[in-house]
């Protein structure tokens, strides 16, 4: 019998020790994506691949955790786990209990956000930068509230169909170089086009950047690629990394440059020369014309 209870302490500490993968998706419902213009319904077949797609990442391990992020014009909401009133859920067809409530926490909150958004204030515009930042914040809140001895692989997937923001370019830099040093992977699932500024974060932390080929096989390429944790990524054949465009976007235009002027005192980058820096108000001087080198004349001997 004490042979019995010693093996069952044993089993139940090695399973204590087992890692815990925290995903948090950042699913993109703005209404003033090009590919939700052109089609609206393609946000439904979305919403149920991202909700197949957390419940086999929870059936994976029961110590995996999920938070579901509704991104919009206006705000960026966790839609799971809900802030309401706990969901009275029954078990539906032999469904486990736990999918049922990822399924209907995460259809109810959003919408609400749907329905509250008016068409007025509507515009092309994602949050994605300040919905990452808040992802970041809810996972430094899990690091601190787990139990000793207790390690999680935190990684952030974003499912958008929007396109370059070069006006949040500084908002994308600060939250990749703190996912960065969080340890913290972030993936991208493009639905429409390539999006550069998105593939610089993904390379910056570790993860994975993918523009799906079909939006009607959504569900499979998120099972393919982005539900292995980055640790096995190393040992499956997935998609090769495409190049990235590391160009930065200035201060003055917000748009992507080759060339441009850079702050010597804050760093920002512009397009054009300007005398007065707009971020910092440093004062330069203004460049003078190259002076000419005069050619030595050879002398014949």
């Amino acid at each position: 019998m004490a042979f019995d209870l010693k093996q069952a302490n044993e089993e139940t500490q090695f399973e204590n020790t087992e890692d815990t993968s925290l995903l948090v998706i950042v699913l993109d419902t703005n209404p003033g994506q090009k590919i939700l213009r052109d089609n609206p319904h393609i946000l439904t077949q979305c919403v149920d691949s991202v909700i197949a797609f957390a419940n086999t990442h929870l059936m994976q391990k029961s110590q995996n955790k999920l938070a579901v992020m509704a991104c919009h014009s206006k705000i960026s909401e966790f839609i799971y786990p809900g802030t309401s009133k706990q969901l009275d859920v029954r078990q539906i067809d032999g469904q486990y209990e736990v999918f049922t409530l990822v399924e209907k926490t995460v259809k109810q909150n959003l919408a609400k956000i749907l329905t509250t958004e008016t068409p007025s204030t509507i515009i092309t515009e994602s949050l994605l930068a300040g919905a990452i930042a808040m992802a970041l914040c809810y996972i430094a809140r899990i690091h601190r509230t787990k139990p000793p001895g207790c390690k999680i692989n935190s990684r952030i997937l974003v499912v958008t169909g929007s396109g370059d923001s070069a006006s949040q370019y500084m908002n994308y830099m600060n939250v990749f170089f703190t996912a960065q040093k969080q340890n913290v992977v972030i993936d991208v699932c493009a639905l429409d086009q390539h999006l550069s500024l998105l593939q610089q974060g993904c390379d910056i932390t570790g993860g994975l950047y993918l523009k799906v080929p079909q939006i009607q096989g959504l569900l499979q390429y998120l099972l393919w690629v982005f539900l292995p944790e980055p640790p096995i990524r190393q040992k499956l054949v997935l998609p090769p990394p495409v190049k990235v465009d590391y160009r930065a976007a200035c201060f003055c235009h917000r748009e992507l440059i080759d060339i441009g002027f850079v702050c010597s005192v804050c760093l920002s980058i512009f397009c054009k020369f300007s005398p007065i820096c707009t971020t910092c108000h440093t004062v330069f001087k203004i460049p003078g014309p190259l002076a000419s080198k005069t050619k030595k004349k050879k002398v014949k001997l």
